[in-house]
């Protein structure tokens, strides 16, 4: 079957099989940010945008995405290169593989609450799963992107 999807601003026609999921079909185009790590929508590794609402691309064929806009981190360089320093100064990112799923999901909460409480985050990034680490560093990297965020906005005061 054949479809058409928006990926990373760019239309793409592809003939695929019935039952390709999202994630290959986005791997096929070269979007290795999206990882497989469960293949039980349990890690949040595959993370991406539809539609700008964060879906987890093991679970969704790729035929339902045909028509809509998707979006992977491959797509969101300049928005996430910030946050991914702030993650990476708390030594958040140790061996990085959970980090896309992360960040995906950190940029969807930010769009959705510019300030969230610390159990907030906690609560929306409760699907994302990391072998390595308490989490402590991801919150903190988070915190301080937020800080970051709101002294922009003050006009640069802390």
């Amino acid at each position: 079957m054949q479809i058409q999807i928006l990926l990373n601003e760019k239309k793409v026609t592809a003939q695929i099989a019935p039952d390709m999921l999202l994630i290959d079909f986005l791997r096929e185009q070269g979007c290795n940010s999206v990882k497989r790590g469960c293949d039980t929508s349990n890690c949040g590794l595959c993370t991406v945008f539809v539609d700008d609402k964060p879906v987890l691309s093991c679970s969704l064929l790729a035929a339902r995405a045909d028509g809509h806009r998707v979006i992977t981190l491959e797509g969101l360089q300049e928005e996430a290169e910030g946050f991914g320093a702030y993650i990476a100064d708390e030594g958040a990112e140790q061996c990085g593989f959970c980090n896309p799923g992360l960040m995906m999901n950190g940029i969807a909460m930010f769009r959705e609450n510019p300030d969230p409480t610390d159990e907030e985050i906690k609560e929306y990034l409760a699907g994302n799963l990391c072998r390595c680490s308490g989490y402590e560093g991801q919150l903190r990297g988070i915190r301080a992107y937020i800080n970051y965020k709101k002294s922009q906005a003050e006009g640069g005061k802390i």
